[in-house]
C-alpha cells in the first residue's frame, strides 16, 4: 500500500490485496484494481448502509436523511453516501452530528473537493474517522461520466440502500439500479404523491422496494 503525504494528510492507495479494500466491492462488475482513501480506512468492511437521494431536497427529505443518518450512526452502522448537494449532504451530516464515521465516495480525486462548498463537511467527516474513498487517482476532476461509474461502489459496498426523495430520471435511480444488480435490499421512504421529488421513492414502493418510515424498519430487515 503505497501512501502519498498531501496537505498533511496520507493518501492510501488500497488494492485488493490490501486488508482494508472494501471486500463487498470484489463481488461487483467491473470492481477497481485500486481504491484511494484519505481518512480511517480501517471502517471499510464495517457494516455500512447508504443514504441516498436527489440534490434539490424539501425540507422533508433534508430532515428524514438527517433523522436517519444520526440514528442509524448511533447504533454502529457507518453511513455511505456521494458528498452530493442534498440528501446526499444531510446524510454525511447527520453521522457527524452523531460524532460517528461515514464515507464519502467522490466522483473526482479524493483530493479534489465537489461540490466547493462541501469543504467543510468534507473536513467534519475526516474529524469524526470517517473516510474519503475514490476510484479515481489523484487530482483528477469531476466529470460527468464519473459519478454513474461512482455510484456502483456507493451501493456495492453497503449492506442496503435507502432512497429519501429521487426523480424518475436520476443519479440515485441509476444507484438503486446498481443495488438492485448487485442484489442488496432497497428501502425507499414513501413521499408526497403531488412532489417530483417523490415519483422515485413512490414508483420504488410499488415495485418492490421496502417502504419505510423510520429506522427500526431498516435494522429489522438487515
Amino acid at each position: 500500500m503505497n501512501q502519498v503525504p498531501l496537505y498533511n494528510k496520507t493518501i492510501y492507495e488500497l488494492t485488493w490485496q490490501n486488508e482494508n479494500y472494501p471486500k463487498q466491492l470484489k463481488n461487483i462488475y467491473q470492481p477497481p484494481k485500486t481504491i484511494y482513501a484519505i481518512g480511517n480506512i480501517h471502517i471499510c468492511n464495517q457494516k455500512s448502509i447508504a443514504i441516498i437521494g436527489c440534490r434539490n431536497n424539501s425540507d422533508y427529505g433534508k430532515n428524514v436523511a438527517l433523522q436517519f443518518s444520526y440514528e442509524l450512526a448511533k447504533q454502529g452502522i457507518v453511513i455511505v453516501s456521494g458528498l452530493a448537494k442534498g440528501i446526499d449532504s444531510y446524510a454525511h451530516l447527520g453521522a457527524v452530528y452523531a460524532k460517528a464515521p461515514t464515507i464519502a465516495i467522490l466522483g473526482s480525486g479524493v483530493d479534489v473537493i465537489y461540490p466547493k462548498e462541501n469543504a467543510k463537511l468534507y473536513e467534519q467527516i475526516l474529524q469524526y474517522g470517517g473516510c474519503i474513498l475514490s476510484e479515481y487517482p489523484l487530482h483528477t476532476k469531476p466529470e460527468k461520466l464519473h459519478f454513474p461509474a461512482r455510484n456502483r461502489l456507493i451501493s456495492g459496498m453497503v449492506e442496503a440502500v435507502v432512497v429519501i426523495e429521487a426523480r424518475m430520471k436520476s443519479g440515485t435511480m441509476i444507484t438503486v439500479d446498481f443495488a438492485l444488480e448487485q442484489g442488496k435490499e432497497v428501502f425507499a421512504v414513501p413521499g408526497n404523491i403531488t412532489s417530483l421529488n417523490s415519483q422515485g421513492t413512490n414508483l420504488l414502493i410499488q415495485e418492490g422496494a421496502k417502504p419505510v418510515t423510520n429506522v427500526k424498519d431498516i435494522l429489522s430487515s438487515i
